[in-house]
């Protein structure tokens, strides 16, 4: 692997001593990087080459975790509001990420491919975290998933949802994400419910995706209709009380005590779903297997009332008709032709509008604003193409193809670079790890929908 980070100004936050701590942990895992590539083929110099690496690796960890510590006590010098957000997401890494990193570096016996995968994975999380929560510590930039609950509270209120997916289905959970960006899974349904405090009449909103499969291996299962493997009207009002149940227990812990009533509820189309998380901060957003399928539950920001509705609002009056008229687009989805699936992903929230008015028409389009979670959606909902632009933080374009075509379920996966680079540098560099095409930004959509077609068409 050829990879090499390199520091630009834009970086820096305009403290000297982080500055050069962020400086330094880049340029350690380039000398890393530079190491591991030279030992690609084995480790020609045995248990001193592996000596070696361990020993640089260990400095790097070493490095990391004082650069961690010095950064959280300037953030305490200067009253930082956010201190408490980012000391999480460093306890996360230190306690999570490195430990399960260096887990698989001691089974594998410090392979060059378990170093080169801890130093992605390092070098990653660097630069997303440098390019976003470490800016917003001097006001350069705005925190990522700033809403989102304290690491024990959300830690809490996954317990909970674990605790209530094994109490209404029996299953155990495996929680998959804890920042689940709305990536669609298989056949889904998709709730939202509104809920108010009767004290102050805060509203809170709450979105549930449940795989169809999982609603029919359980609720089918009850109801005598497991055979059919499909969801009819009865189960789907069961559903709707089963995840009106479900969501309830949540605002139960989430509201810690205040009396709450439900609102309003809507079943939404995946598009609908999906434009939620174009618009709103999640204050959790959880992605659990249930190993009979996936479910999310997501705890969102209400909506200022500028904003439109989503979804039409059920009440008695027309609950049955709204079911109804659900159900069969749902079906009517699932028997129509199989349209070609284009994931789009671009950190540019105009440019994947515009790109999924341009496409929505003639394929089923999801879109992901960041490579990290491109990989998720592949893994998820497998595409037929991805639409990837290059100049993307934490993952650029080059990076996300390279973890593409390193794994599995997404090497065969087509993609074609749509970005506004067009050097030289930048085009021969992506070729070897051979894309399916590459176009400029700069084209007149009908031909960037034309070369889209083309591409199917051959």
């Amino acid at each position: 692997m050829d990879t090499q980070y390199v520091w630009k100004e834009e970086f820096n936050i305009g403290v000297a001593s982080i500055d050069q701590e962020h400086q330094e942990l880049f340029e350690s895992i380039n000398k890393l990087f530079f190491f591991t590539a030279q030992k690609k083929g084995g480790w020609a110099g045995g248990k001193n080459s592996r000596r070696s690496c361990r020993k640089g690796i260990a400095l790097f960890k070493e490095h990391a975790l004082k650069h961690f510590a010095d950064e959280e006590a300037y953030m305490e010098s200067i009253d930082y509001d956010g201190i408490m957000q980012h000391k999480r997401i460093h306890k996360a890494f230190r306690e999570n990420t490195i430990p399960a990193l260096e887990r698989e570096l001691e089974q594998t016996n410090y392979s060059p491919e378990a170093v080169e995968h801890f130093l992605g994975v390092c070098a990653g999380w660097l630069i997303g975290h440098t390019t976003s929560e470490d800016q917003a510590i001097t006001g350069k930039g705005v925190r990522t998933w700033e809403n989102l609950l304290p690491g024990e509270e959300l830690a809490d209120l996954k317990k909970v949802a674990e605790q209530l997916v094994y109490n209404i289905f029996s299953l155990k959970a495996k929680l998959i994400s804890d920042v689940y960006n709305g990536e669609k899974f298989g056949n889904g349904l998709y709730y939202r419910l509104v809920y108010e405090t009767k004290e102050t009449g805060k509203k809170q909103e709450v979105l549930l995706a449940f795989e169809e499969r999982l609603l029919v291996g359980t609720i089918g299962d009850v109801m005598g209709k497991k055979r059919s493997g499909k969801l009819d009207t009865a189960m789907l009002h069961a559903a709707r009380h089963t995840m009106q149940r479900f969501s309830g227990r949540m605002m139960e812990y989430f509201l810690k005590g205040s009396s709450y009533k439900l609102k309003e509820e809507s079943l939404l189309s995946y598009a609908q779903f999906q434009a939620v998380f174009e618009t709103e901060m999640p204050v959790a957003s959880l992605l659990f297997d249930t190993g009979e399928g996936y479910l999310a539950s997501c705890i969102l920001t209400p909506r200022t009332a500028k904003e439109p509705e989503v979804g039409t609002p059920i009440n008695a009056e027309n609950a049955l008709n709204e079911v109804e008229k659900y159900l069969t687009e749902f079906k009517e989805q699932e028997q129509a032709a199989p349209r070609k699936k284009i994931l789009l992903v671009d950190d540019s929230i105009t440019v994947r509008q515009m790109l999924y008015e341009l496409l929505s028409g003639d394929y089923e389009v999801e879109m992901v604003d960041s490579g990290v979670a491109a990989i998720r959606a592949v893994a998820l909902n497998k595409p037929d193409l991805v639409l990837l632009d290059y100049d993307m933080p934490i993952c650029n374009g080059k990076q996300t193809l390279e973890l593409l075509r390193s794994e599995e379920f997404s090497k065969d996966v087509p993609v074609i670079f749509l970005t506004s680079r067009s050097d030289s540098d930048t085009v021969t560099g992506v070729l070897s790890l051979k894309p399916s095409g590459y176009m400029l930004k700069s084209l007149r959509q009908p031909e960037i929908k034309k070369r889209v077609d083309e591409f199917f068409a051959s």
